[in-house]
């Protein structure tokens, strides 16, 4: 499946900007289900400095700098990519998670990731342990269950435990009242999901992104109508790296697009920096997801 994705951010500053750092998280990455055609990102007005790397995750990672007045910053990043079909029949015979557990325990243990796997199963500001997410998570965590099967039951209890309410929380609002009044938009149910499997010593990684959505039967749909959108990742040693979106009670599927990933929203913000002359702003986001025919 090919999709092309626009992404458009405006900044407009209330007084006029003399000079501009950020750093974007807005070119797509290739992974094992997903090839990507072409990513650039177009800037104006124009940088004075512009140039890309990867970070620790592997995400590419555009870094411009704006050392001219002005009053209006406008990023859009144009892509596209190939999803393939990753929704496999996952292994029945998987190992349990506490088998998952031993082997992130011992370095003896024959995973090529594992350096890197640990990493994620360490507390991250915005996803970290705590008694509360243990006791909840403790109810899919059921002794000698699989991993997958774990992940699937958690998934499905979080989309059916919370609702969905983007007036709710800011990316800075705690788990812990997430988790007390069970609302909260895709990235707090990320960074739940993550957060009860690190509770349990296991490694989860955030994964930010795109959807395809579609309008109800007979409505048009509108230009920048769609969303940056955020699930989860969990390590099977006899499988690889496993995607559920609890949002949608879903393993991640072809409508999935892949942006970056980290230990939480602060290792993939699509755009952030700093902007010298103004003390307020206004940002507008557009994102358009369009599948080839």
């Amino acid at each position: 499946m090919k999709f092309t994705i626009k992404h458009t951010t405006q900044y407009s500053y209330n007084q006029s900007v003399d000079l501009c750092h950020s750093e974007a998280r807005l070119l797509m990455r290739e992974c094992s289900n997903q090839r990507s055609i072409s990513s650039n990102i177009k800037i104006s007005p124009a940088p004075q400095g512009y140039h890309e790397r990867l970070d620790y995750f592997g995400n590419k990672v555009a870094f411009f700098s704006l050392q001219q007045p002005h009053k209006q910053l406008i990023v859009t990043a144009l892509s596209e990519v190939e999803v393939l079909n990753n929704n496999l029949i996952i292994n029945m015979a998987s190992i349990s998670w506490e088998d998952v557990l031993a082997q992130m325990r011992y370095t003896q243990a024959p995973l090529t990731e594992l350096p890197l796997v640990q990493i994620y199963a360490l507390d991250s500001a915005l996803a970290a342990a705590s008694m509360e997410i243990k006791a909840y998570a403790a109810e899919s965590f059921q002794p000698g269950r699989t991993i997958s099967a774990v992940a699937e039951d958690l998934t499905q209890r979080i989309y059916q435990d919370f609702s969905y309410d983007p007036t709710f929380t800011t990316i800075a609002t705690p788990l812990a009242t997430v988790l007390e009044h069970k609302r909260g938009v895709c990235q707090d149910f990320a960074h739940l999901a993550i957060a009860c499997f690190r509770s349990f010593g296991l490694p989860a990684r955030y994964v930010s992104g795109y959807i395809e959505t579609t309008p109800p039967p007979g409505v048009v749909k509108l230009a920048g109508s769609d969303a940056s959108h955020a699930w989860f990742s969990f390590f099977q040693p006899d499988y690889g790296w496993q995607d559920y979106d609890p949002t949608n009670n879903c393993k991640t599927g072809e409508q999935h697009i892949t942006l970056a990933w980290g230990r939480d929203y602060n290792d993939v913000t699509p755009l952030k920096g700093l902007a010298i002359g103004s003390s307020q702003q206004q940002i507008s986001v557009a994102v358009d997801v369009h599948r080839q025919i």
